[in-house]
């Protein structure tokens, strides 16, 4: 996905944080802590997609299938999820719950479908 076309952007126009799922983790609120504090930005985008790995993840299962592969589980969480609209909804009330990002006035969250290459708006 080239967020810069999706969103209509030039590089260098926004901070981009990306991971997998786009999961709202604590080095994502550490990031828009620096973004919006040290850089002054205040509009925050959240973008997820359709099709997505994490969609329909088996936390306990993958747990498992990695603590069988690398000997070791992680303390951190997959954070899979069964709808990319429900998942954009928990991540935008988790970055306004967070006193990391103070200015959340501006969230606003979209699915991409990677089909049609449109985005779509969450309420």
């Amino acid at each position: 996905m080239d967020i810069h076309e999706i969103l209509g952007i030039d590089n260098g126009d926004a901070h981009i944080i990306r991971n997998a799922g786009g999961v709202i983790t604590d080095d994502v609120i550490r990031s828009l802590c620096l973004s919006q504090i040290a850089l002054g930005t205040r509009e925050i985008v959240l973008v997820h997609h359709t099709r997505c790995g994490v969609a329909g993840l088996d936390e306990d299962a993958w747990r498992a299938d990695l603590a069988a592969e690398v000997n070791a589980t992680p303390e951190w969480s997959f954070s899979g999820f069964a709808d990319p609209y429900d998942d954009v909804r928990t991540s935008i009330a988790a970055l306004r719950a967070s006193p990391f990002v103070p200015h959340t006035d501006h969230v606003r969250g979209f699915v991409y479908d990677v089909d049609t290459g449109l985005l779509d708006e969450v309420d």
